[in-house]
């Protein structure tokens, strides 16, 4: 079997860049090939110089949503680093991240909380997750998600115990109910002062544990080293690495694979998803347009390749409105995603926001040369906004559709409509 690195087209790049970030546009997939695959990872996946542009709108949104202390705007401001950031991978594993430790600010109630996490997430998205859930563990926004206050020497209260085994690091099937109840003990004390994280000694069960048949005077720290230690820990991101970037229904023998790579770079997710990426298999036929795009990726996926200007109100009422709500994950579990994307109601609010792109430009107003493009090719387009690999039924329909609307004779109004067919089409609803 060949290798990526043999020969990395456009439609590779296409895959590639509309798996690690919030869409594509024709300018990124071409200074992809003209890259490479190993200088484009070098890219993508290492810290990137921001424009002084992005930097004033990203400080005014933030500044926004500080002062009204509006859970609303601080949606807009990530929404805009998840579509204009010079890092658009960081941006994305922060949404990993953040729906792999699901936390909601409708309880935590607090902007600059939520904030403090979201950088956490960002700060360390590609790097040690030992790190990261250390971070997470005593983070005020998690310790007021999980009642952390509540977790007291004489009271242990199991909520984050449990989530840390069930949900951040473990899986269920791979620790008792001992084990949850015991780790609680561990977590006594870990309390939260004046917005910040407050190790309560007297409210801390200094006494000795058993946790996964091994016994100590484990306190909190030791307990997250326990869970970070399980066999079942690298399995466990794996397989949601797997369902965030390859696939929603990851094979034992790709999960063991990936698995093994987590052990081997020390529970680095940068190194571990830089293999993945450049491995054969990423690239194959039944890996590519397999996941459905989650509303992010749709909407801002859609804006990234044909926006020009963006109204972020409308935008943000839109993710709502499709279930993808940044800030406001449905419970501790996150989103499910895959098909639950795509039932009837979403089906169509997804089609209400391409023919209102496309035809009156409320939500956002095209770039001004992308219409033109089409003197370019059918073949280009369907590169672009399906991947290139679409079937001959559907070509076929497309080539006609093309053939009426290309002609600089058809005007604006038929290459909105051929733009609008290719935006409804269910090929443009997976990547």
């Amino acid at each position: 079997m060949s290798s990526p690195l043999d020969h990395f087209g456009p439609a590779d790049a296409v895959h590639l860049l509309s798996r690690l970030q919030f869409g594509v546009s024709a300018e990124e997939v071409q200074r992809a090939v003209d890259e490479g695959l190993e200088a484009t990872l070098d890219r993508l996946l290492s810290e990137q110089a921001e424009s002084e542009s992005f930097l004033k709108t990203e400080a005014a949104l933030r500044e926004t949503a500080f002062a009204t202390s509006s859970l609303e705007d601080l949606k807009t401001w990530w929404h805009y680093r998840m579509l204009a950031s010079a890092n658009p991978v960081r941006e994305k594993l922060a949404l990993h991240w953040h729906n792999h430790f699901a936390t909601s600010g409708t309880k935590v109630n607090s902007v600059p909380m939520m904030v403090a996490q979201n950088d956490l997430f960002r700060r360390d998205a590609w790097g040690s997750f030992r790190v990261l859930v250390h971070g997470v563990a005593r983070d005020p926004a998690m310790l007021v998600w999980l009642d952390g206050n509540a977790n007291r020497k004489r009271h242990p209260n199991e909520n984050f115990a449990r989530e840390v085994m069930e949900l951040f690091c473990l899986g269920i099937g791979n620790y008792t109910e001992h084990d949850i109840q015991e780790a609680a003990r561990g977590f006594t004390g870990w309390h939260l002062r004046d917005r910040e994280f407050w190790f309560n000694t007297v409210q801390h069960d200094a006494s000795s544990k058993t946790i996964f048949g091994k016994t100590g005077k484990f306190a909190g720290d030791d307990v997250l080293e326990l869970c970070l230690d399980h066999p079942a820990c690298p399995k466990f991101l794996a397989y949601k690495l797997l369902r965030t970037f390859v696939t929603t229904s990851p094979t034992t023998a790709q999960v063991d694979a990936v698995a093994e790579r987590y052990r081997a770079h020390g529970l680095q997710t940068g190194p571990v998803l830089r293999e993945v990426c450049r491995s054969a298999e990423f690239y194959e036929p039944h890996v590519r347009r397999q996941l459905v795009k989650s509303p992010l990726d749709f909407v801002l996926g859609t804006l990234r390749t044909l926006a020009a200007e963006v109204q972020w109100g409308p935008v943000r009422q839109l993710l709502s409105r499709l279930g993808q709500d940044v800030f406001a994950p449905p419970s501790v579990k996150g989103w499910e995603g895959g098909r639950q994307w795509v039932q009837s109601t979403s089906w169509i609010l997804r089609w209400n926001f391409v023919s209102d792109l496309v035809q009156r430009q409320s939500v956002a107003t095209l770039k001004p040369d992308f219409l033109g493009s089409l003197d370019d090719s059918l073949a280009n387009w369907e590169l672009l906004l399906l991947g290139g690999a679409v079937e001959p039924s559907v070509h076929a329909a497309l080539q006609q559709q093309w053939d009426e609307a290309a002609p600089i004779s058809r005007g604006s109004a038929g290459r909105q409509t051929l733009l609008q067919m290719f935006l409804s089409l269910p090929e443009y609803q997976v990547m």
